[in-house]
């Protein structure tokens, strides 16, 4: 009997449904290319690399500023309960919330799709997300690779990273050398667990029965701050700023000011979300909660005492920033006072 000859396909990668999906691709990136934002006006998706017309930023001394990041473990969630039009959103704000600690106006992003198998209808859903968080944070998708990698990436396994890139003025950079003792510390509300500390949440979820509420808050994506930060960093109302991600709120806050200065939270001041006080029952202490989650607390910023009635004019409903703390000189890097009101 004759063998059949070997085959990429055979192998397990399909080229054709991944040009199938390169095709979807370019046609939702032609009608990205004709809005009235777009650089170009051409679609970059098929080139071997992505381009973007960076003369129309109207920057003065301009300074380009760039983040990678992924999603984590909540990508096994999306995958446990079949939902993926989401998960691209927190991919984008990931990278460009990073940015904007910076003063960055985000302007591209490309996205990184590795599948152990492709399945066109969960790819497409991805993208969906992708889109939708370029469209909040006001930035281009220009390109990006989708790898199917068959024994690296098994059953319906797959792995997401994003990279974005944007620019500012050097006269408009947060720098962390920028904040002075007896500063504000202000906390932005977060739409929830954001993207860090699922694989804690994933071994808290082990044998439990979760419900539809329960399912749509573990997959809320992830807040993007974009417009409100660049918003209030035009008018020169911010001294520096914080993602709160892997670390927690202590971590991340620290790494944005001068090392001769302190940090004073009151963590009985912190607002915390009703997802956090569920996790917190299933037996975790507040050290562990503070490490690991961000607690209510998305993002966070350094201000003069005097700009922060101006600042929360600028935040929607249920996004207004609140006091949690202020800045001192201080033998202790990190000072906190209280307990967490659960």
């Amino acid at each position: 009997m004759k063998k059949t000859k070997n085959s990429y396909k055979k192998s397990g990668v399909n080229i054709d449904l991944a040009n199938k999906f390169v095709d979807h691709i370019s046609k939702v990136s032609k009608k990205i290319a004709q809005r009235k934002d777009s650089t170009l006006k051409v679609s970059n998706i098929g080139a071997f690399g992505s381009m973007y017309d960076i003369s129309k930023s109207g920057i003065k001394d301009p300074v380009i500023v760039s983040c990678t990041d992924g999603v984590g473990t909540k990508l096994e969630l999306a995958n446990k309960f079949n939902k993926f039009d989401t998960i691209g959103i927190d991919l984008v704000a990931m990278c460009v919330n990073d940015l904007i600690v910076q003063g960055a106006k985000p302007l591209f992003f490309l996205d990184y799709i590795a599948v152990g198998k492709i399945d066109l209808n969960k790819i497409k859903l991805i993208l969906k997300g992708i889109l939708k968080g370029c469209q909040l944070s006001n930035c281009e998708l220009t390109g990006g690779e989708t790898a199917e990698m068959p024994g690296t990436y098994e059953n319906k396994k797959f792995d997401l990273a994003g990279f974005s890139v944007g620019i500012v003025s050097k006269k408009k950079i947060l720098n962390k050398e920028n904040v002075k003792e007896k500063n504000v510390i202000l906390a932005i509300p977060s739409s929830g667990i954001h993207s860090n500390g699922y694989s804690l949440v994933r071994s808290i979820l082990k044998g439990k029965i979760i419900n539809k509420k329960l399912k749509k808050e573990l997959l809320r994506p992830t807040k993007i701050y974009t417009k409100e930060i660049l918003k209030i960093n035009k008018l020169k109302l911010i001294n520096s700023a914080a993602h709160i991600t892997g670390g927690g709120l202590i971590e991340n806050i620290s790494r944005s000011i001068p090392n001769n200065l302190s940090i004073n939270i009151d963590l009985s001041k912190i607002k915390i979300k009703p997802i956090f006080k569920w996790l917190k029952k299933n037996n975790v202490s507040d050290a562990e909660m503070l490490k690991t989650f961000n607690c209510g607390v998305g993002f966070c910023l350094i201000v003069k005492a005097e700009n922060v009635e101006k600042i929360k004019k600028y935040f929607k409903k249920g996004y207004i920033p609140y006091e949690i703390g202020y800045i001192s000189k201080s033998k202790k890097k990190i000072n906190l006072s209280n307990n967490f009101i659960w």
